[in-house]
């Protein structure tokens, strides 16, 4: 009996460990994967300043500062971007909130994490200072392994740099990773949960630094999961309805923090 435990106990562990090994190799083989896909580019005629509503209406300086979602990759058309969309909302204004002259601009950089947040804090704050600042950062952090404290510390030095110069703040924290379909499964599931621990270290940092936060991949990840037209052709970056879809979730902070003073 004990010798028959030992054979069983062997083939277990041996049917384990093959397991893993499988399991792990399919997971490289899935990084290689999405590694190897085309995906969307910044388009280099997207203007990344623009102004909407009446010249005579109050005006309003929005900013956008993070990775690809804070300049449109995905889209073609500055109107089809997160920005321009919600530039859009604030202009038109509701019975509440008034029209606004928005002057929109943006110093994302593609492919950004949150270390490199310092420098576009810099550019955005040359010259006339905005009056609201939103951030999309942390896909790519999540997706390269940073640590989620180290991340959400380095994006919690920005927005209390932002907020120390009279800025108001709205992050949009890491979105729902396991909605893309750039990404297969089982790794895609390891995005989500990669991007949701991200998230959570961003909300804690940002609300300690003075921001408001959304959470993008709580109150969208449902719409994203469910419909594959929310992303451009690439899978990975947001089509012009998923930035809609964004923009809707993000404007009620945004408008909050248009009407409140420092």
């Amino acid at each position: 009996m004990a010798g028959l435990n030992a054979r069983i106990g062997k083939a277990a562990a041996t049917g384990l460990l093959a397991g893993a090994v499988g399991g792990a190799a399919l997971l490289v083989g899935e990084v290689l994967a999405a590694k190897a896909r085309r995906y969307a580019k910044p388009t280099m005629g997207l203007a990344l300043r623009t102004s909407m509503g009446r010249v005579s209406a109050p005006p309003l300086r929005l900013v956008l500062l993070g990775d690809s979602a804070a300049i449109g990759v995905g889209v073609e058309w500055l109107s089809e971007t997160v920005g321009g969309q919600l530039a859009r909302l604030l202009a038109e204004g509701t019975a509440d909130t008034g029209e606004r002259h928005v002057l929109l601009s943006s110093v994302g950089v593609a492919g950004s994490r949150s270390s490199d947040l310092g420098t576009q804090v810099a550019r955005a704050l040359l010259g006339d200072r905005p009056d609201v600042a939103v951030v999309l950062i942390g896909a790519h952090d999540a997706t390269s392994l940073r640590s989620p404290d180290e991340s959400a510390a380095q994006l919690g030095t920005a927005v209390r740099r932002l907020r120390d110069a009279g800025v108001r703040v709205v992050v949009g924290t890491c979105p729902d990773l396991g909605a893309l379909r750039a990404i297969a499964p089982p790794l895609r599931q390891v995005a989500g949960l990669l991007g949701r621990r991200m998230a959570k270290a961003q909300a804690k940092a940002v609300t300690a630094a003075g921001g408001a936060v959304v959470d993008l991949g709580e109150e969208t990840g449902a719409v994203f999961r469910a419909d594959a037209g929310t992303l451009c052709y690439d899978g990975f970056h947001p089509s012009a309805d998923g930035y809609r879809v964004w923009a809707h979730a993000l404007y009620p902070a945004v408008v909050k923090a248009a009407m409140t003073g420092v």
